[in-house]
């Protein structure tokens, strides 16, 4: 008889302790999402990965840990630095979609994933990995048609793989087999539809200048730079988009 009003203490002990950690969990998520805004990057993944110590199968940890180690490493200062954070920004990737296929931000940071997977590796891997970025890509705006970061990826994606010419298509085709068509005009749809989405993202209009001058529509990529210089900056980065439209006015200009 004296045993179940211990055994309902130890529920509710147990209940107390449960509830508790969850608060620290969201606590620390919500610190880091406040360290991303104030473009303290390192450290905002710092937190994320105290959360997966903590709770390794947290989804919203895992798709962060992924963004940020594909983000800070490209800013590494050695190549196999940066081999070792776009591998545990596919490794979290990869968890992220085991709990939950069906989401639009695992997709969209597998795919951010597999595109710094696709600097480090050659030959086959790298194929496959440019084929896997549209995939993951596609599958991220087929589920949140409003993701400007999966549709910014498929123009980055269109816009490289366009670029390569004749012959190199034909060496990759009879190496690997074919790569899914590309356009230029995709390029600009999907950069453009990103942009119409979240006008704020510098990058988008850095990238739009370069399709038009490559279509020889200076005019157009010169009025995309200006567009961008009188944006504010809201990303780490930003900065050195800036510096680069700067570089390209005064090359595309002439002086």
């Amino acid at each position: 008889m004296v045993i179940r009003p211990i055994t309902y203490l130890v529920t509710f002990s147990l209940l107390l302790s449960v509830l508790a950690r969850a608060q620290d969990i969201n606590a620390m998520l919500n610190d880091a999402r406040q360290l991303e805004a104030s473009f303290k990057e390192p450290e905002a993944l710092n937190k994320y990965m105290d959360v997966l110590r903590m709770q390794p199968g947290n989804f919203a940890a895992l798709c962060k840990a992924s963004e940020l180690h594909s983000l800070l490493g490209k800013r590494q200062p050695t190549k196999e630095k940066q081999k070792a954070y776009f591998k545990s920004a596919k490794s979290y990737a990869q968890q992220a979609l085991r709990l939950n296929a069906a989401s639009a931000e695992a997709n969209f940071v597998m795919a951010l994933a597999m595109g710094r997977m696709a600097i480090i590796s050659s030959g086959e891997e790298k194929i496959n990995a440019v084929k896997d970025i549209r995939s993951y890509a596609e599958k991220c705006v087929s589920i949140d048609p409003l993701n400007y970061k999966g549709y910014h990826i498929l123009g980055r994606w269109h816009y490289e793989v366009s670029d390569l010419s004749s012959l190199e298509k034909w060496l990759v085709k009879v190496a690997y087999g074919s790569l899914p068509p590309a356009s230029l005009k995709d390029a600009i749809a999907y950069y453009e539809k990103s942009r119409q989405l979240n006008s704020s993202l510098l990058i988008n209009y850095l990238e739009l200048a370069k399709c038009y001058h490559r279509k020889e529509e200076d005019k157009k990529a010169i009025d995309y730079l200006h567009q961008l210089l009188k944006l504010p900056n809201v990303l780490v980065d930003d900065p050195t988009v800036k510096a680069e439209a700067r570089a390209l006015l005064k090359k595309w200009q002439g002086g």
